[in-house]
């Protein structure tokens, strides 16, 4: 499937005279976010929901929040970008993945961890009667973004909210994310976030060196 495709149809498809439809967009970090607001504010207004307990440790989590924040402020857009937090509540993150801790990073207890926080964002989505829900998450090259696509449309089903189909890989959208945290002077963490993925990111500096 050619996500990008899909949603360059839908963008296509939007009448701008009737003003912006309204987006809700999970965000993993500031430096995914940054080449998605960058694009998608100028067809949508945009709420960031902040939504990540599977971040690990607490002091890691605030400084992600922070740095989000910060970049919403700093960058310019064409439609209105705002903030939302959810709940850090790591207990939620550790039961949703239970079984699979041992699972190898970009398996299965990473597909639970993209299924929870859509879920999330969808049931926001729902509330909040946004037109369209989506997460940045697949501008990562080491995120699934079919598999993520899967979920969000699972998710949309379940709730009755549209899920905004991506990858924002495309585009040289990761290599444009990169050039905006050096332009925002981003701190770009060196792990996705949860404990699994920094033992695997400190395992792997170790085998390396």
């Amino acid at each position: 499937m050619n996500y990008q495709k899909e949603l360059d149809q839908i963008i296509e498809n939007m009448d701008p005279s009737k003003g912006p439809l309204k987006l809700l967009i999970h965000s993993c970090c500031a430096p995914c976010s940054s080449y998605v607001l960058e694009y998608l504010s100028n067809y949508f207004a945009i709420t960031v929901f902040y939504y990540n307990p599977n971040i690990y440790p607490e002091k890691e989590y605030s400084r992600r929040v922070e740095e989000q924040k910060n970049l919403i402020n700093a960058m310019k857009y064409k439609y209105p970008v705002r903030f939302e937090q959810g709940v850090y509540n790591p207990k939620e993150y550790y039961q949703f993945i239970k079984g699979y801790e041992r699972e190898p990073e970009g398996g299965k207890r990473c597909f639970l961890c993209y299924e929870m926080r859509l879920r999330e964002a969808g049931e926001m989505a729902k509330e909040g009667r946004y037109d369209y829900f989506t997460t940045t998450l697949s501008i990562s090259p080491h995120k699934n973004a079919e598999k993520l696509n899967e979920i969000g449309k699972k998710v949309a089903a379940e709730y009755g909210v549209e899920y905004l189909p991506s990858d924002f890989k495309k585009k040289n959208g990761y290599k444009r994310s990169i050039e905006l945290s050096k332009d925002y002077g981003l701190y770009r963490q060196d792990y996705c976030g949860c404990i699994y993925s920094q033992r695997q990111q400190k395992q792997d500096e170790t085998e390396t060196n």
